[in-house]
């Protein structure tokens, strides 16, 4: 099952189209400064405590690892037996987009519900682009999703459940229009877009090193002639 953007990949077009260009054809240079990687280890402890209040769920991650292809296959596997499931890490392939939903609930009458968990007190832009894509993809795979919810923390590592499937709908068509321009960006060129505020906005660039070296040896360069 293939695909060309992820869910992370597309928050970073959003952020900006090099840097998606970066993310898919030069990855390796990334680079997260040692605050941003104690937010990710706090982020994946607040997932695995919410994650805990859905019982009995099944782990992707655990049984697939770096399978990612292999995701969506045993999640509609899944979502098609009879009866309630909770599923950790469900994965869906929509228009060669992957996401893969922190947790998805399966009622016994074959209700949807999505749950994306994030550790914030408060709910940011970035947060709501990245479940309008997920509401983008899910809603071509399957039928009866009733709830689409962003979790965040009440700053005591409680969940907040704020709802936001009517959102996600009205977002649809922009959506879709940014997966088709994203999709455009890495057939390309890498972007000639110069470092500037948008490099810390609303989180540093894993390749703003990569960017800011280059443009300061083309301005010495320049200087030089």
């Amino acid at each position: 099952m293939l695909y060309r953007l992820t869910k992370s990949k597309f928050i970073l077009g959003l952020k900006c189209e090099k840097a998606l260009y970066l993310d898919v054809y030069r990855p390796k240079l990334a680079h997260f400064a040692p605050e941003t990687l104690k937010k990710f280890r706090e982020g994946r402890l607040f997932e695995t405590r919410i994650k805990s209040l859905f019982p009995n769920a099944i782990d992707l991650s655990l049984q697939l690892g770096r399978q990612i292809n292999k995701y969506p296959i045993l999640t509609s596997q899944l979502l098609e037996q009879e009866g309630e499931i909770n599923i950790y890490e469900a994965g869906f392939v929509f228009n060669e987009v992957l996401v893969l939903a922190d947790v998805v609930h399966k009622s016994a009458n074959g209700e949807i519900s999505v749950y994306e968990i994030k550790n914030s007190l408060s709910i940011k832009d970035v947060f709501i682009n990245d479940l309008n894509l997920q509401y983008y993809v899910i809603s071509h795979c399957v039928d009866n999703i009733s709830s689409f919810s962003l979790v965040y923390n009440d700053g005591n590592d409680n969940p907040v459940y704020e709802e936001r499937l009517k959102e996600a709908q009205k977002a649809e068509s922009n959506i879709a229009e940014k997966v088709e321009r994203f999709k455009d960006v890495i057939q390309g060129f890498e972007p000639d877009i110069k470092p500037g505020d948008h490099c810390g906005k609303p989180y540093d660039c894993p390749y703003r090193h990569y960017c800011e070296k280059n443009n300061a040896a083309l301005l010495e360069f320049g200087n030089s002639q």
